[in-house]
Formats: structure tokens, C-alpha cells, sequence
């Protein structure tokens, strides 16, 4: 935070030192991470574990999904917070598990 207060050279410097430094941490967390899958895919293969081997190849393929909680109320707006959400849930299996009429 000191180099935007004072941005000199030197300040600058050790900003640049700093990200270069949490860059190569988390490629090399990345590799770690890569190693374990492909070892963990060598060890199904082996064991014969064929479903797990196929579901970590397709993981592989897939690449990374992010999960969204977004879903919509009554009136159709979108509500994405985790309060509203939850909510909107309670409510929903509220009106589908308590019929009262049947027609």
C-alpha cells in the first residue's frame, strides 16, 4: 500500500518483486495440483477403477465450471444472494409438499 501513497522507483520495485513472487506461487501450486490429478488418474487406470479413470478424463476435458446460485423468485427476477436463496428454496418445496386441494 506504500507504493500508492509514494510511488517511487524503488517502491514500484518491491510492488513488482511481490507479484512476480505470488505469480510463480500459485503456477507452481497449479503444477502441484495437475501432478496429483494425473497421478490419481495413473492409480485408477492401474487398479482398474474404469469409472473414476473416465469421470477424471472428462474432468480434465471439461476444464473448470464455476457454479452459479442465481434462481428466480415469484415475481421472475433473478436473486442471487445466499439468504434470498434460501428462502426462495423453502419456499418453493412449501407450495409443492403442502397441496391441500386435489383436484
Amino acid at each position: 500500500m506504500q507504493w500508492v501513497q509514494d510511488p517511487n522507483k524503488s517502491n514500484v520495485g518491491n510492488l513488482n518483486s511481490v507479484r512476480r513472487e505470488a505469480s510463480r506461487h500459485f503456477r507452481n501450486r497449479k503444477k502441484e495440483h495437475l501432478e496429483a490429478k494425473i497421478d490419481e488418474l495413473e492409480t485408477n487406470s492401474k487398479i482398474e477403477n474404469i469409472r473414476k479413470f473416465y469421470k477424471g478424463i472428462n474432468d480434465f476435458k471439461k476444464g473448470y465450471e464455476r457454479r452459479t446460485n442465481i434462481i428466480k423468485d415469484e415475481k421472475g427476477d433473478l436473486v442471487a444472494y445466499l439468504d434470498s436463496t434460501v428462502g426462495r428454496w423453502g419456499k418453493h418445496f412449501f407450495q409443492l409438499l403442502n397441496v391441500h386441494e386435489v383436484k
